[in-house]
């Protein structure tokens, strides 16, 4: 829109242009041109510079929505399942966020629940040690749901404050590994009624539009209650988390901007919003 003198067909047909290749996705597009195109019709807008504002306007409007905290304070021990498709940085995610609740004292146990993949088990166990929790690991191709009910199972026993459970990375589309997945939350509720108390979908933003269709396929399968979007240092597709946050009426808890734990950010849209136009 920069350099642009005046609101013409071919300026609205090149942001539609701009919405797409950013992965804001179709619909979210149609959206946001809805608005500014009536804004035009209305002759409220008389220059690309207001057109600019009206953008960041109604995508405000798609982003800020009142979502409760999330389901964990006043529970001993919340249990947090965490689920999603293979690289999506979901162990990574499950580390960092337990170094940030054990900087804060609370007691941690992470429950190594990919099994599939040593390399997962392994890597868990180093940020276990990393961030000083315990963790509740088998070896590869051991039963999930026994870990997982082993781990909750100690979380209650021993007074923890927070059990987060690791799950195998998996493809949406595979129906048995879907099922293994209402498996664990069975188990899990057989020790704690109401937990698991969060389940939480990692996604990659760098897969655009095609996070948005995991996060269809993993809605249906099981009850996911919030979002992690990783990667959003790595790409310049950040448009998926508007997109996610308009089809899907999730709240985003956390999006990661690096490899630090201090780069897994808790999501201000505000301020996500400021990054996308300044």
């Amino acid at each position: 829109m920069l350099g642009k003198k005046e609101i013409d067909r071919q300026l609205l047909d090149d942001l539609e242009e701009l919405l797409i290749t950013a992965d804001v996705g179709p619909e979210t597009a149609e959206r946001l041109l809805a608005a500014v195109r009536e804004k035009v019709r209305r002759k409220e807008l008389g220059d690309p510079d207001a057109l600019r504002n009206t953008l960041r306007e109604e995508v405000l409007r798609v982003m800020q929505r009142d979502f409760a905290e999330s389901n964990l304070s006043g529970r001993k021990p919340a249990v947090l399942l965490f689920v999603g498709v293979n690289g999506t940085g979901k162990t990574t995610s499950i580390g960092k966020i337990a170094a940030k609740h054990a900087a804060e004292g609370k007691r941690v146990l992470l429950a190594a629940g990919d099994t599939f993949r040593a390399a997962a088990v392994e890597q868990l166990g180093e940020w276990a040690e990393r961030a000083g929790c315990d963790i509740v690991s088998r070896g590869e191709g051991a039963d999930p749901s026994s870990v997982i009910y082993q781990a909750v199972e100690k979380g209650v026993q021993e007074g923890y404050d927070l059990v987060l459970c690791d799950t195998a990375g998996r493809l949406h589309t595979k129906k048995n590994l879907m099922e293994e997945l209402r498996k664990v939350r069975r188990v899990i509720a057989k020790l704690v009624p109401d937990a698991p108390h969060e389940t939480w979908l990692v996604l990659d933003a760098n897969t655009g539009q095609n996070a948005i269709f995991q996060a269809r396929d993993f809605l249906a399968a099981v009850e996911v209650t919030g979002l992690v979007v990783t990667k959003l240092d790595g790409t310049a597709r950040g448009g998926v988390v508007i997109g996610i946050m308009n089809e899907f009426n999730l709240p985003i808890r956390y999006i990661g901007v690096g490899e630090r734990v201090a780069d897994l950010r808790p999501f201000d849209p505000d301020l996500f919003v400021q990054s996308l136009f300044d």
